[in-house]
């Protein structure tokens, strides 16, 4: 603007309200001051009146008027083009927003529509049994299924495998049922709480709602243009951090100027305890009419026709239904972007308590969709030139540290057998997975470092275990962790880890050394963040760590992590939160080999169609508190967290030498059990209702007329005392408060089960818990015949009428299920019948498992 002023344009105002006309040799040479320093001090004008012949006969006063106007006038184009994009980002959402509106109130008719017709039908068929088919196919035909789709009246016809038509006809297929999802009504959203569309926002979030499956959608807008961010949404391992492969194995051109590719994608599992998926699909790329790309895919299965996939061990197929990207072009620049996931993951191949995190759409958004929309507007801030680099270093370069370290915990985590990675036999108790890999190099492909692997000889290895939390916020628990790292981690393992990546120096900690060394300062030096802080990526700097005897290798004072911290937003619902760091030297090279450690905490969502709380009673649960400082705090007093549930999954990862293997594996086991007790720990000290910790008496009754704690204590003693004539509690046993610890602190696993056809756990001790792994919570959701086997079962059933009439029975040893899907062990249990000591009306059933332990 000012640059290419004439200099009748030029023209400023003194301090004396007079006019001075610039030259265009005058102007240029301000412009060229403007752009190196746009507010010199006094004495900068000075010097630029002396060394300039073109400003000698201007004042240094009319100079710094000049400076003032120009800086205004920037500051006029800055706002004026920022309203601008406001502007038009506001008339691009309020098209969306419309759109929306309009979809919705088609969905509003639609479901008035088929309420009238159901009710007319309901009304004209007054005998169930009468209904013919016909009749029956022109209901089906008007309304939709289960899954919220329209129930198809004809089965997809065979497709020729080797015929490009036969593979056009899915892509068209898949097409069209995509955009009936992104800006249709044949799934039913719901919005996603906290995503409010406006100019900054993300956009419109919501989830499915009754639908074979689980989906998420969502609409935004950003600032690319169509055919790049089309680019950068294929690339989908550069953006999905489940992804571990996709391979495209086929791509046919097709005559529209579109084309089909058949692909082939491996996704991580996010615990221990579950297999990994993979997907078969068929990717479709074309335009429509009216300018906008679309990108949809689903799965190839023998009822969509096409052409059958390979299959992978050790992966579970899953099945990807009609999803995409529809990229619509925005009136000056920009695109609008409305993407759909929707996948069935097989959820009943997983165990019950991690089911949640398959069946949840919500977990979906979280990790595909909105992190899609995420991954675009960075990409987008950083392409604007808005972001700065941290010690010259690209935003390309940091994001791959970040791919990285989140790659590398979940490589850990999987511990893939291609990958080169065997189990190591346990020690007696399998509650924590030791695997080894001594090539490496499959792992870490050309960051594998000649510094962490000696002329010895060795490899990598890994100690992994995952573990249920009650009533912890992930992003809570990993803020704790991330800020206080004294609290969990061991300073000689650190230095350990810290050996491995140093060149020419020998591994000097083969094993834990308990109070040796101390910590100094943690030194947190930020490197990058996403726009929204959702994802932090630093280098943590532990200051006086050290601690060796002087005989053995003496290591710098201070030590460097490189740090991964994601999820700690609070309100993002179904988000994990992860904290996830590796050993790095001095030197941080862009190559450097990173051996990732970590945790991962993933909420579960809550059952909706369970009982309601009124009538789902805890018993012991219910009055089952601690007295921190001597206050009371009942379990009641939160009943907004007193149903969330998580699994935290943690992994650790050490260089070894061939020799030292056995010892390193040692090491690493204890290790993680010591890590697993502290974040015990600081979970009961994070936890918003801290229930199990320690026995306090309350005085209210629970809903639904359950008994007390002390109560259903003394029913339980008694009815034992009664049916076999022995003491279930040695020692005091005069009731009241010692009867209710003594219970909750017996050595045997004590449980309660309901009097129903298909009988749930509404009580267990501390043992009990531990035995089935789980909560007091999370108790409710465990049926009887999940965790008996066959032969249990069977015993049950034989002794029933024993139990009925005699009030006990003695069932022989056998093996249970925890709620993890662990086996366990028992030698014997006894099974009796809880009285109402007041009506001696039967209430529950109690099993007590004699010496049980993990297979």
């Amino acid at each position: 603007m000012a640059a290419t002023m004439s200099a009748a344009q030029a023209a400023a105002m003194d301090a004396g309200g007079k006019y001075v006309r610039y030259t265009p040799e005058q102007v240029d040479a301000l412009e060229r001051v403007y752009n190196e320093c746009p507010k010199p001090s006094s004495l900068k004008r000075q010097q630029l009146i002396r060394e300039n012949p073109l400003l000698a006969n201007i004042e240094p006063k009319q100079i710094k008027v000049w400076f003032q106007n120009r800086r205004c006038r920037e500051k006029q184009r800055k706002e004026a083009s920022r309203l601008q994009t406001v502007n038009r980002k506001l008339t691009a959402m309020n098209k969306l927003l419309m759109e929306e509106n309009d979809r919705l109130q088609k969905q509003v008719s639609q479901l008035v529509y088929e309420n009238g017709y159901m009710r007319q039908q309901l009304h004209n068929q007054p005998s169930v049994a009468t209904t013919d088919n016909s009749c029956e196919s022109v209901v089906t035909s008007g309304q939709r299924g289960q899954n919220g789709q329209q129930v198809a009246l004809t089965q997809n016809p065979p497709r020729d495998a080797n015929n490009p038509a036969g593979l056009l006809a899915i892509a068209e297929e898949t097409l069209a049922e995509f955009l009936s999802k992104a800006t249709g009504t044949s799934v039913e959203w719901v919005p996603l709480v906290g995503m409010k569309p406006g100019p900054d926002s993300m956009g419109i979030i919501a989830v499915s709602n009754n639908c074979t499956g689980v989906a998420a959608r969502a609409c935004g807008l950003v600032s690319l243009e169509p055919t790049k961010v089309a680019e950068i949404l294929k690339d989908r391992p550069s953006w999905y951090r489940e992804c571990r492969r996709l391979d495209v194995l086929t791509i046919i051109p097709t005559g529209n100027g579109a084309n089909i590719e058949l692909i082939y994608m491996q996704t991580y599992a996010p615990t221990t305890i579950a297999p990994a998926r993979d997907f078969w699909t068929l990717r479709y790329t074309t335009a429509l009419d009216d300018g906008s790309l679309v990108i949809c895919e689903r799965s190839l299965t023998p009822s969509t026709g096409g052409p059958a996939g390979p299959t992978t061990a050790g992966f579970v197929r899953a099945e990807m239904l009609p999803s995409g990207y529809l990229i619509r072009p925005c009136d000056g620049g920009g695109s609008m972007i409305h993407i759909v996931d929707h996948v069935d993951s097989d959820a009943w191949n997983v165990p019950e308590v991690i089911r949640p995190l398959y069946e949840s759409p919500k977990v979906l958004a979280q990790k595909a969709t909105i992190a899609a929309l995420r991954h675009i507007r960075q990409i987008a801030h950083e392409l604007s030139g808005e972001v700065s680099f941290t010690g010259g270093r690209q935003p390309a370069v940091l994001r791959t540290f970040s791919q990285r370290l989140s790659r590398g915990f979940n490589d850990a985590v999987n511990g893939f057998v291609d990958d080169g990675w065997t189990l190591l036999a346990n020690d007696g108790s399998d509650d924590v997975t030791v695997s080894v890999n001594s090539s490496p190099d499959k792992l870490l492909g050309s960051h594998a470092s000649l510094a962490l692997f000696s002329p010895l000889g060795g490899g990598i290895l890994c100690a992994k275990a995952s573990m249920l939390l009650q009533n912890v916020p992930p992003a809570l628990l990993v803020q704790f962790l991330r800020e206080h790292r004294s609290e969990w981690a061991d300073c000689s393992v650190d230095a350990y880890s810290a050996a491995s990546v140093r060149s020419n120096n020998p591994f000097s900690v083969p094993g834990l050394r308990s109070n040796n060394g101390f910590w100094g300062n943690q030194v947190i030096l930020p490197l990058a963040h996403t726009i929204e802080n959702e994802e932090i990526l630093e280098v943590v700097r532990l200051e006086g760590h050290h601690g060796f005897n002087q005989d053995e290798l003496v290591l710098s004072k201070d030590m460097y992590l490189l740090q991964l911290c994601n999820g700690v937003d609070e309100n993002a619902p179904g988000a994990c939160a992860q904290l996830v760091f590796a050993p790095i030297d001095e030197s941080f090279a862009d190559d450097a080999p990173l051996l990732a450690s970590g945790f991962r905490v993933t909420p579960l969502e809550p059952k909706n169609d369970g009982p309601s709380p009124t009538t789902r009673t805890l018993d012991l649960a219910s009055t089952l508190e601690i007295k921190p400082s001597g206050s009371t705090r009942h379990a009641s007093d939160h009943t907004g967290s007193s149903s969330t549930r998580s699994v935290l999954t943690l992994a650790f990862q050490f260089a070894y030498e061939n020799h030292l293997r056995d010892n390193v594996a040692v090491m690493a086991r204890q290790y993680v059990r010591t890590v697993v007790a502290s974040v015990q720990r600081v979970a009961m000290a994070v936890s918003p209702a801290r229930v199990g910790s320690g026995v306090q008496i309350g005085g209210a009754k629970s809903n639904g007329g359950a008994p007390e704690a002390l109560t259903l204590a003394d029913w339980i003693s008694k009815s034992y005392r009664v049916h076999t004539g022995a003491e279930l509690i040695n020692g005091d046993n005069s009731g009241g408060d010692a009867l209710l610890k003594n219970l909750w602190h017996h050595s045997d696993a004590i449980v309660c089960c309901s009097l129903k056809a298909s009988p749930v756990f509404s009580f267990a001790n501390q043992a009990g818990l531990d035995m089935l792994e789980t909560t007091l919570i999370a108790l409710q959701d465990i049926r009887l015949e999940s965790v008996l086997d066959e032969s249990g079962r069977k015993a049950l059933c034989s002794e029933f009428n024993k139990i009925m009439h005699q009030g006990f029975a003695r069932l022989p040893g056998g093996v249970c299920m925890s709620s993890m899907g662990r086996p366990v062990s028992y030698e014997e249990a006894i099974v009796w019948k809880v009285l109402n000591q007041e009506d001696s009306s039967p209430h529950c059933f109690a099993f007590m498992f004699l010496n049980w332990s993990f297979v």
